[in-house]
């Protein structure tokens, strides 16, 4: 059974981090627990929907929802002095922290945020300080910036939702370099438009959630296991890493049924532990 990884901790990951930093074409990812992953390519950057604090589990704590951590913290966001690009795909605090943006960056002062231009008053509102290299985007533009381009995606949390100008809340971000694409979904589900949106740009990874969606849990739901892995082979994903479960006891799910249905689908994957480095020259493997 796969458990989740309490270290290595600050100094062994930044380490790691280091070392990885070659100019070879390859790139590298970390997954830092929920939707969070540093993307490493040619010396630079980019940060996708990182929640490095505990500011959910003192928010809600003795309440019928106690966001209670299964996964250590990897980093402390402050010690992360070499990022880019931040992308935030939504406004909820698990992919919009200001307990990890704000040391961010103070710790990066060049640092780019990239969100949805439909949440930038809420954006503002969370960090309470305007930040003037903050990028807004809508389903469909594009920005390139270090390199990095990066694609805008509608995602449906629980349903596609637009502000009263019609752009899209909740975004997933294809992001293009070196020949690459990699597709952070953010949180979403399932909807029309989702696999056909996607399909043209031939993606080597997709990180998607597998949490599910129930009730009880009293939040917006996720693609769970078997439409994670369908929905990597219908957009022809060379492999899928599978994020957003291992962080809070009330809304998680066995990876192991990932891995089943991503075998049943002949979709390839991988299982990324918190913490850990995943390269791409393990594209093709699974």
């Amino acid at each position: 059974m796969h458990k989740p990884l309490v270290e290595p901790g600050d100094e062994a990951l930044l380490q790691d981090i280091a070392a990885a930093n070659r100019g070879d074409g390859e790139f590298r990812l970390w997954w830092l627990g929920q939707s969070g992953f540093l993307l490493q390519w040619d010396g630079r950057h980019l940060l996708l929907d990182p929640y490095l604090s505990d500011s959910l589990t003192r928010k809600y704590a003795g309440t019928p929802t106690p966001h209670i951590r299964m996964t250590a913290l990897p980093v402390q966001p402050g010690r992360l002095g070499f990022v880019d690009v931040v992308t935030c795909s939504h406004s909820h605090t698990d992919h919009l922290d200001p307990e990890t943006l704000l040391p961010l960056i103070e710790a990066n002062p060049r640092l780019r945020l990239v969100i949805p231009e439909a949440e930038r008053e809420a954006v503002g509102k969370k960090l309470s300080t305007p930040w003037p290299a903050t990028v807004g985007l809508d389903q469909g533009g594009t920005i390139e910036i270090d390199g990095f381009r990066i694609n805008a995606v509608a995602s449906a949390h629980e349903t596609v939702e637009l502000d009263a100008a019609g752009r899209c809340r909740f975004l997933g971000y294809v992001v293009e370099f070196g020949g690459w694409a990699v597709y952070h979904s953010g949180d979403t589900l399932l909807h029309p438009a989702l696999a056909e949106s996607l399909k043209p740009f031939r993606i080597d990874v997709a990180l998607l959630p597998i949490n599910g969606r129930s009730p009880e849990r009293r939040v917006a739901g996720n693609l769970n296991a078997r439409e994670a892995a369908w929905l990597g082979r219908e957009i022809g994903a060379r492999t899928v890493i599978p994020c957003h479960y291992d962080m809070f006891t009330f809304n998680t799910a066995p990876v192991e049924d990932f891995v089943t249905a991503a075998r049943e689908a002949g979709q390839g994957w991988q299982v990324v532990r918190c913490g850990e480095r995943w390269e791409s020259s393990r594209l093709g493997r699974g």
